[in-house]
């Protein structure tokens, strides 16, 4: 079967760079890729990793390379022979454990939802965090007027009463206790009869 293979021309691609290059799962790679469009053709640069080899070195190889464009996992799987790939790139090369990395999808899938629980949860902390502070805000506002209400209040009514106090104490002469009237009208009395009797001995 090898024999009757090697003689046919499968690809126009040289097959012998192809296999030389051998990608493997975990290497990072960049598929040049022929597109055509409106009668035109340009190449369309997939940089990924690479998650399966399959069918080895024979015509029908394929290789399945993984990238997240824009949180979305995107799998492409190519032909290893196939003219449209122009060119195929090996940026990284690292060394794993399985033949087949299909467990990297439930890995990503899973940092991604507990990446979304946080960011509900921390969404969620600072909407109530946001909400309690315009809450402090409005009633801190509230009690502010109220003070500043009530101190207008308390001077004007001071400013009102201590007008009418002063005059009031000025107009009204002090009264004086009923001891010290009754020592005043007792020296006035001995003050009298002194000077009746000085009069009486005078005569």
């Amino acid at each position: 079967m090898k024999a009757a293979v090697a003689g046919v021309n499968i690809s126009p691609v040289n097959m012998d760079e192809r296999r030389t290059l051998g990608i493997k799962a975990g290497d990072s790679i960049k598929v040049h890729q022929k597109i055509q469009d409106k009668g035109k053709t340009r190449i369309q640069i997939f940089e990924g990793l690479v998650l399966a080899r399959k069918h080895g070195n024979e015509p029908g190889a394929t290789f399945t390379v993984r990238k997240v464009a824009s949180g979305v996992g995107v799998e492409k799987i190519y032909p290893l022979y196939s003219p449209l790939i122009d060119k195929i790139e090996i940026v990284k090369r690292a060394k794993v454990r399985r033949a087949k990395l299909y467990y990297i999808r439930e890995k990503v899938n899973r940092e991604i939802k507990r990446q979304m629980r946080r960011m509900s949860l921390v969404s969620l902390a600072t909407e109530s965090e946001a909400a309690e502070e315009t809450k402090r805000a409005e009633e801190e506002a509230v009690k502010a007027e109220a003070e500043a209400a009530a101190k207008q209040e308390a001077e004007a009514e001071a400013a009102a009463e201590a007008p009418a106090e002063e005059p009031a104490a000025e107009e009204v002469p002090s009264v004086p206790a009923e001891d010290e009237v009754a020592e005043v009208l007792e020296e006035k009395l001995e003050d009298a009869k002194e000077e009746e009797e000085t009069e009486e001995k005078k005569t």
